[in-house]
């Protein structure tokens, strides 16, 4: 297992422990969020970090980590919304949400590792600002794709960009663990 690998599975278990406590304490709620709900959530934690960027002093403790866990997160539900079609009032157990969450997660590492493998983890050079940026854009893209009734002519849908979105998470992540960025 390579290093990139482990740090992806260390900091998704992190991710997916707040995600599992969350869903013990508030069940899944998140069942009712369309695509664009979902998108708005991870739109409004980016701007923050955005915003964290650039300013001298804040006045909300929550620090840049825990809003890139919590675009990871949202990225996972975006993902198993589309799975599951429809966005309904509908409690799913623990269990359940937690099996969803994996099979989102292993979808998403795999097209990290495969892309990991052809750019060479060129990921690692990269500022905290351009994986905000990345995200953000991402972001407008599902947004455009919406607009468009979900049909794209050439490019990527709605999944794959949820899947850029956990994995430019993971990669903040990752180089604020190792000190490059700061949290």
């Amino acid at each position: 297992m390579t290093t990139t690998e482990n740090q992806f599975d260390k900091t998704i278990e992190n991710c997916k422990s707040i995600f599992v406590k969350k869903t013990i304490d508030y069940g899944t709620a998140w069942r009712v969020l369309r695509t664009i709900s979902v998108v708005d959530q991870i739109f409004i934690k980016t701007l923050r970090i955005r915003n964290i960027q650039s300013l001298s002093e804040r006045k909300v403790d929550d620090d840049v980590s825990s809003e890139f866990a919590g675009i990871i997160n949202y990225g996972v539900i975006g993902l198993i919304q589309l799975r599951l079609q429809n966005p309904v009032v509908e409690e799913l157990s623990v269990q359940e949400a937690s099996d969803f969450y994996d099979k989102a997660v292993l979808e998403a590492k795999n097209i990290l590792l495969n892309k990991n493998h052809d750019y060479g983890e060129a990921w690692r050079e990269m500022s905290q600002e351009s994986f905000v940026d990345l995200i953000l854009m991402k972001l407008l893209r599902v947004r455009q794709i919406l607009n468009n009734d979900g049909k794209t002519l050439i490019s990527e849908g709605i999944d794959a960009n949820y899947i850029d979105i956990i994995n430019y998470a993971v990669f903040a992540l990752i180089l604020i663990d190792e000190g490059k960025h700061n949290a």
